[in-house]
């Protein structure tokens, strides 16, 4: 069975477009947690533009599955997840002005030193990249334990023949990682209709979903959208 990991950032997103004190991402993760999520995902950007420190640390003490720490490969990052010691962190790039993430890791030689200072403290270390072989055995050279798969492009296609192009190089992707011995995650843009071709492939360990389940969350409420999706990923 594949595990899901709920990225709850928007609900904090909620939260600081007053910047009062609710809705509270703690009480989404129990609620997520309740009804088969199987990890908590957060990104702590530079600019604290959702997640705060706060939430970090609270939900370190709090959450009863894992707790995954998406975030850039900068010194402030590094000493605060070597501080809290999530279960795993992901590494990702981060810019400004995006919305939201925008595209895949370009892993260079010199990760491998965060990443040493990751894995010294116990923390399982992934990396959030595009589908490609090279950046995947990058991956495992410099000492990754998993590999999530930036999904967004295949999410964004509309023509059926591009479509299945990309899932092509997805499942191409998935393969290799699978024998490097790293885990499989696949990530970003997933939602309720586009995750089905995923799922067929049996392949992938790990989905990490937050807007779509979040969106969803608004009509149905949180834990019939996190328990569905659930279903989903396990069809």
């Amino acid at each position: 069975m594949a595990d899901l990991g709920i990225n709850i950032d928007h609900v904090a997103t909620i939260r600081q477009a007053r910047l009062g004190i609710e809705p509270e991402p703690v009480q989404a993760a129990a609620i997520a947690e309740q009804n088969g999520a199987d990890q908590i995902t957060i990104h702590l950007r530079e600019d604290r533009r959702h997640i705060q420190e706060r939430d970090l640390y609270i939900l370190r003490e709090t959450i009863q599955t894992r707790l995954n720490l998406e975030m850039a490969a900068t010194i402030e990052m590094i000493r605060i997840a070597r501080n809290v010691k999530p279960d795993t962190v992901t590494l990702v790039p981060e810019n400004r002005e995006e919305l939201t993430t925008e595209g895949g890791l370009k892993l260079i030689k010199t990760h491998k030193k965060q990443i040493n200072e990751l894995k010294e403290v116990g923390i399982e270390v992934s990396v959030f990249i595009e589908p490609d072989p090279d950046m995947i055995l990058m991956a495992k050279d410099i000492g990754a334990d998993a590999v999530e798969i930036h999904t967004g492009k295949y999410a964004n296609l509309k023509d059926k023949i591009e479509i299945e192009k990309e899932l092509k190089r997805i499942y191409e992707a998935a393969k290799i990682i699978k024998e490097t011995g790293m885990r499989i995650v696949a990530g970003h843009g997933l939602n309720y209709h586009n995750i089905q071709k995923l799922v067929e492939m049996n392949i992938f360990e790990e989905y990490n979903i937050g807007h779509s389940i979040l969106a969803r969350a608004v009509f149905t409420g949180l834990a019939e959208a996190v328990y569905e999706m659930k279903m989903l990923i396990n069809s």
